[in-house]
């Protein structure tokens, strides 16, 4: 009498001739969801750093030059197209303008605005978002710089959130970043 056989609990490896067979939509997928996740890594690596911060001048600045690299080269791949996010620089490059017309430098010149790009930034991520598993090219960098203007109080943090801001578009660029 034979035993019934029992199943290989080996994973099959796909020779390359397998790998071939593979649709480039499956491929696309796949990297897509790749991307998915590391974007997501990133964007919630910042978000917890920036909300666990007393202050927003607290986050160190070598770490955020690491980290904002890595949303930068996320937000490529995600496809977020330089004029969406120079739109943003500009809006924060007025403030600091504005802020530096204001002889005592006070904060309370700038902050209702400020605290009003949130909704902005709310406005331009919904607007390219695609369906509710895909929320578009702007959402990694809404959910960022929101987090980020939440802990906007004084001078200094502002100053802070210029160089974060500065230092996404920076690395957007570099990593490749397309015009429109």
């Amino acid at each position: 009498m034979t035993q019934p056989t029992k199943p290989n609990p080996r994973p099959v490896k796909k020779t390359s001739q397998d790998k071939s067979n593979i649709s480039k939509d499956e491929i696309r997928r796949e990297t897509s969801s790749q991307n998915n996740m590391a974007s997501e890594d990133i964007v919630k690596l910042m978000t917890t750093k920036i909300d666990d911060l007393n202050a927003l001048e607290d986050y160190g600045i070598r770490e955020l030059v690491e980290h904002t690299e890595k949303l930068g080269e996320e937000l490529v791949l995600k496809g977020l197209k330089t004029n969406q996010i120079r739109k943003f620089l500009d809006a924060v490059n007025r403030l600091k303008f504005l802020l530096s017309k204001d002889e005592n430098r006070q904060f309370s010149t700038i902050e209702s605005e400020l605290v009003f790009l949130r909704p902005k930034l709310a406005y331009a991520a919904a607007r390219q978002q695609k369906n509710n598993k895909d929320l578009g090219p702007v959402a990694p960098f809404k959910q960022v710089l929101d987090t980020a203007i939440k802990k906007v109080k004084n001078t200094k943090d502002f100053e802070r959130f210029i160089q974060l801001v500065e230092s996404i578009v920076a690395y957007h660029k570099a990593a490749g970043g397309k015009e429109q």
